[in-house]
């Protein structure tokens, strides 16, 4: 490997950090407008952005609609038992350490050389109580005690393509297990038309919860590109209302789905097993260029 793939600085770009990690070639690029900020893009695709001088700013679309349901999950400022699956550079736990003080949290990611990477880079506020384990996301679920967690967020991507075996019925049995009662699940999922994936993702929520709200882009409700969407899960009545005015009003406006609206828009789709689940689908190249 030449000194590009080595973990060092590049000459040709004495601000770019790029190193080999478990899930492929990671880089740290420099955000030219904040001085203290790095977007990590593995393999091309962009995973994370982490602002070291303000970890209350969210650049990424996705994760700041994950945001507003940190935001609303319990009252302002109230600490929270909060477990994240999928690490990358920590952005979501760094955020829930600056607007809830005292939380505790626990990140599972499976990339150890990841975690080292972005230790080293972007390391975490000692005074934060966030543990990172480095193991397989259900792995690292098991291990979490039974009603512990106000909130579960799910954001794992292997390639830019979430594992099957978190897609599945069983998979959330475990989630529900580590939920408090009223406790939420927020799940960062990707499709793109005919949304096939996204469409067994909500049949699947909704075998296990009673409430569900999914908040995406308009165009990609509509199967017209490919993209994220949050889609959120409870046994408590969510907060629609204002989660859609918080939405409406992001720099990319989402919508919320929910209700009868939302069931009619699985289309019939079944919930997915551990036995018939699969990765979900593989971005096209062009959402990355």
């Amino acid at each position: 490997m030449g000194k590009s793939r080595s973990g060092r600085r590049r000459q040709a770009d004495a601000e770019t950090v790029v190193a080999n990690v478990d899930g492929g070639l990671a880089e740290l690029i420099p955000d030219r407008d904040r001085p203290r900020a790095r977007t990590l893009v593995i393999d091309g695709a962009p995973q994370s952005h982490v602002d070291l001088d303000d970890p209350a700013y969210l650049s990424f679309e996705y994760q700041r609609r994950l945001g507003h349901v940190i935001d609303l999950v319990a009252p302002p400022g109230r600490p929270l038992h909060a477990v994240h699956l999928g690490g990358g550079a920590f952005t979501l736990a760094r955020y829930i350490a600056a607007t809830r003080p005292r939380s505790t949290q626990q990140v599972v990611e499976r990339d150890a050389a990841l975690v080292q990477l972005v230790r080293r880079e972007l390391p975490l506020d000692p005074t934060a109580r966030i543990r990172v384990r480095s193991t397989d996301a259900r792995e690292g679920l098991a291990k979490v005690p039974d009603g512990w967690a106000d909130l579960v967020i799910t954001d794992v991507f292997s390639g830019a393509r979430t594992p099957a075996h978190l897609t599945s019925t069983e998979f959330l049995d475990d989630v529900r297990r580590v939920l408090r009662p009223g406790g939420v699940h927020a799940a960062n999922l990707a499709d793109g038309p005919p949304l096939t994936h996204l469409r067994g993702q909500i049949a699947t929520a909704a075998a296990r919860f009673e409430q569900l709200a999914l908040v995406a882009d308009p165009t990609v409700l509509r199967g017209k590109r490919f993209g994220n969407a949050v889609l959120v899960a409870s046994d408590a009545p969510l907060p629609i209302a204002e989660l859609t005015r918080r939405a409406a009003s992001d720099p990319h406006p989402g919508r919320i789905e929910h209700g009868r609206t939302l069931t009619d828009f699985t289309g019939g789709a079944v919930p997915v097993t551990d036995l018939a689940a699969v990765a979900s689908p593989a971005p096209p190249a062009s959402v990355f260029r």
